[in-house]
């Protein structure tokens, strides 16, 4: 029975005894209870796996580095997406916790919720394979969408391939919303065909995180819940500072229900969904060696942020900075910003400024050559 989960062993064994000895009584009833009991039974033998999801900048990537520095002795492996070329979260992500680089996958290609769904695939596939072929199965898998991600193309994937839905379940949809910004992304107007991915984020949400609850007060926070109400009337929110959250509440949940997905929408099985993104919306992304003048730097993101702020969704980057031996991570929502020294350069590891915007009539022309004039004379 080599390869089979723990209800299938017990199904096969049950089945053995019953050739061996046709009139025990006993083991029949046994073995319909087991049958009775093996659909939910057999969820449980399944590897737990969680999307979390939200729009730009609402705090995914800090809420999975919380969730892996958490002393809760489990092996969680991260499939991660970013909405560009080039790739801040996966720098992140392995410098902030004692994750093992190879539980660690990053899809630069696309969107997961349309372009790279067969990566998805092929990456859940890989995980459980190479996990369970080294003794050390997984406990979990957390896969963190990038911010333009409809959710429901994503949680599709665990009932459109045999393998993940033979090995895998989906525990549930988690949605981080950025307090402070939410409301206008909400109300921002699309053009015809193209879904608000922040309204997807919070319809198909099984546990709602109200995030940078500091940056708002309580009449806005109120309003903020009110209208994740009109959205998901039934969904279970919590009011959180830096994505800090207990784990009881977004791990372990088995919330997700195909039965409430299927009434919202009736398609969500079919496989030929088609996601448009919003044309207008696009991602620079800049990857040069060297190292970049500090002050100057923040002259010119402080110009940039406050001509273009409006425009740009998510500004994220990973720099080194001519003098200092840690890296220089800066980040920002809009206008609203913030750098910090987190980690050293190893010995041996090659000094580059990543820099990632995303947002709206991005000039990727203008934008490189004023990130380039930062770099730090030689």
């Amino acid at each position: 029975f080599d390869g089979l989960g723990a209800v299938p062993q017990a199904q096969q064994s049950y089945a053995v005894g019953e050739l061996l000895a046709p009139d025990d009584a006993e083991l029949k009833a046994k073995r319909a209870r087991l049958e009775k009991d093996a659909p939910e039974l057999m969820q449980g033998d399944k590897v737990p796996c969680s999307i979390i999801t939200g729009f730009l900048g609402s705090g995914k990537t800090t809420l999975l580095n919380h969730i892996l520095r958490e002393n809760h002795g489990k092996r969680i492996a991260v499939i991660e997406n970013e909405f560009g070329e080039v790739g801040i979260d996966d720098a992140l992500v392995k410098g902030n916790n004692q994750a093992q680089e190879e539980d660690i996958v990053e899809m630069n290609n696309g969107c997961i919720c349309c372009t790279v769904r067969g990566d998805l695939i092929r990456g859940l596939r890989s995980l459980f394979k190479k996990t369970t072929g080294n003794g050390r199965p997984l406990d979990g898998v957390l896969i963190e969408t990038t911010g333009l991600a409809d959710p429901a193309p994503v949680a599709q994937t665990f009932f459109a391939d045999d393998f993940v839905q033979q090995h895998m379940v989906l525990d549930g949809i988690l949605t981080l919303v950025d307090a402070k910004h939410i409301v206008e992304h909400l109300d921002e107007e699309k053009p015809e065909g193209v879904e608000n991915e922040a309204v997807e984020q919070i319809a198909f949400a099984d546990r709602i995180l109200l995030n940078k609850c500091d940056l708002a007060d309580e009449a806005h926070l109120a309003e903020v819940e009110r209208r994740i109400r009109t959205i998901n009337a039934v969904v279970p929110i919590k009011r959180t500072v830096n994505s800090v959250i207990d784990m009881s509440f977004i791990l372990g949940i088995r919330a997700f229900s195909l039965e409430r997905v299927l009434a919202r929408e009736e398609e969500f099985l079919a496989d030929d969904q088609d996601h448009q993104h919003d044309n207008r919306v696009s991602s620079v992304g800049i990857d040069v060696p060297g190292e970049v003048d500090e002050d100057v730097l923040k002259r010119w993101l402080g110009r940039l942020l406050s001509e273009k702020g409006v425009d740009l969704f998510r500004s994220k980057g990973v720099l080194a900075v001519k003098g200092r031996s840690q890296k220089l991570v800066f980040q920002a929502i809009h206008m609203l910003s913030g750098m910090s020294y987190q980690g050293a350069w190893q010995p041996m590891e090659r000094r580059v400024c990543r820099f990632v915007f995303i947002g709206k009539h991005l000039d990727r022309e203008e934008l490189t050559k004023g990130f380039k004039a930062c770099l730090a004379q030689k």
